[in-house]
């Protein structure tokens, strides 16, 4: 990779040794933004940037580089604006990242995407012309050499480029040889999965140590019972530990005040977090957090206070 540059907030905080906060928003089946704004609003005081979602689960959502651009002129939000390779091939996503420069979008996290078959449109056809690894290759290619298969960009694009991780993969080695790739491909942050296993967590991340690349640790504070049954139902390799999801259920059955239950879950989600984010900084395993709390904005002031322990 060449001399490191930056680009963004991101990309200053992680130049400066800074622990990072990054949030999630999730445009759903509508082209009206307002919702999502306020959220972002909310949410601003608090992270560094917002991740922005490509149409998850292969759900038809707004594009999420409109929506990326949208959120940040409306709030001043930072965004990492996710690109899946399901949709486009490297025609369109090459144009994308253009298009992403000159609509000031200067963080993009590289996916491959939920499989079509998954969604609400199962018959569309998946792309997959490049994979994830490949993509960020290509991001790194029109940033630092201003050029795309040798051809000269006028005006390239600058920004940084970030991949997933998925901790619970099994087996786990498949899953850290694919973190070598996404390094050796000029990977700048990694963003994992969300994750419940401490000690399973610890192996991966001491697994991915040597490709030097910071990671954000995936976490989903859960905001009722009923959001943990179905994130541990419905969204694919991730399980909530049973014991989880007796807490919060018992939220649910012994507390029948609607806002003595929301601070409940908030110090429940607290009570987890602190030592589990606290035992991983101690042996220097990340270097941010990324926060999938979706709809659920409250949490993050009780998030920095965990950070900050």
């Amino acid at each position: 990779m060449t001399e490191q540059k930056i680009y963004s907030k991101v990309g200053e905080a992680l130049a400066k040794g800074e622990f990072v906060l990054t949030g999630e928003l999730e445009p759903e089946k509508t082209c009206d933004l307002s919702h999502t704004i306020q959220e972002a609003k909310e949410m601003a005081p608090y992270v560094h940037a917002a991740n922005v979602t490509d149409s998850p689960l292969a759900i038809v959502t707004i594009n999420s580089l409109a929506a990326s651009h949208i959120i940040q002129e409306a709030t001043g939000i930072e965004t990492v604006w996710q690109l899946t390779v399901r949709d486009c091939n490297k025609i369109g996503l090459a144009g994308m990242i253009m298009g992403a420069e000159a609509l000031g979008i200067n963080n993009v996290l590289s996916l491959c995407g939920d499989h079509t078959a998954l969604g609400d449109c199962p018959e569309s056809k998946p792309v997959f012309d490049m994979d994830s690894a490949t993509l960020i290759q290509l991001v790194r290619e029109m940033v630092d050499t201003g050029s795309i298969n040798g051809k000269e960009i006028e005006h390239p694009p600058k920004m940084h480029v970030g991949g997933a991780a998925n901790p619970n993969a099994d087996p786990m080695e498949a899953e850290i040889l694919k973190i070598g790739r996404k390094a050796e491909a000029g990977c700048e942050f990694i963003q994992t999965q969300v994750v419940y296993d401490l000690d399973r967590t610890i192996e991966f991340l001491e697994g991915i140590q040597k490709y030097k690349v910071p990671i954000f640790l995936g976490i989903f504070p859960m905001k009722s019972y009923g959001i943990a049954k179905g994130f541990d139902m419905f969204v694919p390799g991730v399980d909530v530990p049973k014991e989880i999801l007796a807490r919060w259920k018992s939220v649910k059955t012994d507390i029948s005040d609607k806002a003595q239950q929301k601070e409940a879950y908030d110090q429940l989600n607290y009570e987890f977090f602190k030592p589990f984010i606290s035992e991983l900084k101690s042996k220097n395993l990340l270097a941010g957090v990324h926060c999938m709390a979706v709809h659920y904005t409250r949490i993050f002031p009780k998030l920095v206070d965990v950070i900050k322990a």
